[in-house]
């Protein structure tokens, strides 16, 4: 949980790109901040001022690699774990070890122990897809807490079915650490892409991504009459009884003799 408790500083502050996305700003100064030279008068406006001023910034790269700055050596030494600020002990001590363990991927750490996708109704993935076609989509994800794996409970894990572009990006429900979600596969065929790039602040990356072949209908699933082809139907077979009407009053017709009409 969060330190409560104050802390203790004396050091430098640093400062961060803030379009940086993989640093975290762990602990910084307040809105009346600034970190200048003690030993130096101020000319010049400080670069560190009100919250830009990093006390302890954390870094977690691409491939979840941590590592933490702090401008102070003092933060983390015996006396100022062991002071005290208004009979209350700072909370330099907790605050450490919570960063040590965030540093040493010993909290804030996920897994996707299994992924599993198939037709609605069915639990084994098919050879292929069909357009159209109901699927469910099902991982399961574990955080480290307190040395040990549990489920996940993140509510915002989404799934993207990707053919070159996203075609389908659903919100997955968590269900006691089954996260999972149905869509209808689109109306295009080719080869797909389940995606899960979840990745949130504090939070180890999660990046998966699972291919399947989607194919057309065959030639016996098709509708055998479309309803929106009605008037072409219709006008199809008007056009038939004509020309069978034609054809008997043609074939049919026969005109009298001549000498007949003279007479």
């Amino acid at each position: 949980g969060a330190v409560k408790n104050p802390l203790l500083y004396h050091g430098a502050g640093l400062l961060a790109d803030a379009s940086n996305p993989l640093v975290l700003d762990i602990l910084t100064g307040s809105s009346t901040a600034y970190s200048h030279n003690p030993l130096l008068p101020i000319t010049e406006y400080p670069h560190a001022v009100g919250k830009n001023v990093l006390l302890i910034a954390g870094l977690q790269a691409r491939n979840n690699a941590r590592v933490v700055f702090s401008g102070s050596l003092e933060f983390f030494s015996d006396e100022f774990f062991k002071a005290t600020v208004g009979g209350k002990t700072v909370g330099n001590s907790d605050f450490a070890k919570a960063v040590s363990m965030w540093c040493f991927q010993e909290s804030g750490v996920l897994k996707v122990d299994s992924i599993n996708h198939h037709l609605v109704g069915e639990k084994s993935p098919p050879e292929f897809y069909t357009i159209r076609e109901m699927v469910e989509y099902t991982i399961k994800i574990q955080e480290k807490k307190n040395g040990k794996w549990v489920p996940f409970d993140g509510k915002d894990v989404q799934v993207e079915f990707v053919r070159i572009d996203p075609f389908v990006r659903s919100t997955m429900e968590n269900s006691g650490g089954r996260i999972w979600t149905q869509f209808k596969i689109p109306d295009v065929y080719g080869v797909y892409q389940f995606r899960v790039n979840y990745q949130r602040l504090g939070l180890s990356r999660i990046q998966t991504v699972t291919q399947v072949s989607v194919r057309p209908l065959r030639h016996n699933q098709y509708e055998r009459f479309i309803s929106s082809a009605y008037p072409y139907y219709t006008s199809a077979f008007s056009m038939m009884i004509g020309v069978f009407v034609f054809s008997l009053v043609f074939l049919h017709y026969k005109e009298e003799d001549a000498k007949k009409k003279s007479e």
